[in-house]
């Protein structure tokens, strides 16, 4: 069967189906979801839960499906959700369109970050306001983000690449956000920056956003994190807590070797 037959099928499936959340469903929930590119079959029957206010690390080598899983839950067009469904807070996002699933919540962090050129960086905080489902204001962003407050004057795409990580996640901020999905957030950064970077998303975890962060420096990752899930050619091979990866040397040798 194609993935446009099956995309085709799996659309008349959810008009048909209940729409509601099981009693017991957690805050947000993963259920055996199937996405593809094209024919290429990537997301393979993912599931995972994940509770009010946790961090989970979502990891695996490259080509694992992670970006792939993140995007399928954001809803963006690419990779398409052919199978399997997706809850937040009782809400059916396997059902919304990506800018459905932005004002329900879900806030997605690309790791190409997604600065807007030719807008300073107060700006590109704005825009973000523009629809509804606002979130922060421009006065507790900068209290979190002083080097953003240093530059707000200042073009977004000319920022470090550091600072262009910190605009892009004050940018999810600015929306009402239920769910913060983090794809790559040190990639390309100095260690200094990366601390940086380790202390907002620390402050984040503390006032209760519930995040989930894909990483390339799983340590890192899974020092930040309550729990994890290690992904291997879109499946998943494990899940459980992140001290359980951190003391499992064979269990990161074997699927992030490291």
């Amino acid at each position: 069967m194609s993935a446009i037959t099956m995309d085709t099928d799996f659309v008349a499936e959810t008009k048909a189906a209940d729409r509601t959340a099981p009693q017991d469903a957690p805050f947000f929930a993963a259920r055996d979801i199937h996405a593809y590119y094209g024919e290429s079959y990537i997301v393979q029957g993912v599931s995972f839960d994940i509770r009010h206010g946790e961090i989970l690390a979502l990891l695996g080598r490259n080509g694992a499906g992670k970006t792939s899983t993140l995007r399928t839950i954001a809803r963006v067009d690419k990779p398409s959700l052919t199978q399997g469904e997706i809850w937040l807070e009782g809400r059916a996002i396997h059902r919304m369109k990506s800018f459905e699933a932005a004002r329900a919540g879900i806030q997605l962090v690309p790791e190409d970050r997604r600065i807007i050129p030719g807008l300073t960086v107060e700006e590109n905080l704005t825009l973000a306001k523009v629809a509804p489902g606002r979130g922060w204001e421009l006065e507790r962003i900068y209290q979190h983000f002083p080097r953003l407050a240093e530059r707000r004057r200042q073009e977004g795409v000319t920022l470090s690449g550091g600072e262009q990580q910190m605009l892009a996640i004050a940018r999810a901020l600015a929306r009402d956000i239920k769910l913060l999905l983090l794809d790559e957030p040190y990639e390309g950064l100095a260690p200094v920056i990366v601390q940086e970077i380790e202390r907002i998303l620390n402050e984040i975890k503390a006032i209760g956003i519930t995040s989930v962060i894909v990483e390339q420096n799983a340590i890192a990752a899974l020092q930040l994190a309550d729990r994890a899930v290690i992904l291997d050619t879109g499946e998943v091979a494990f899940t459980g807590t992140a001290k359980e990866v951190l003391d499992n040397a064979d269990l990161r040798h074997e699927y992030l070797a490291i």
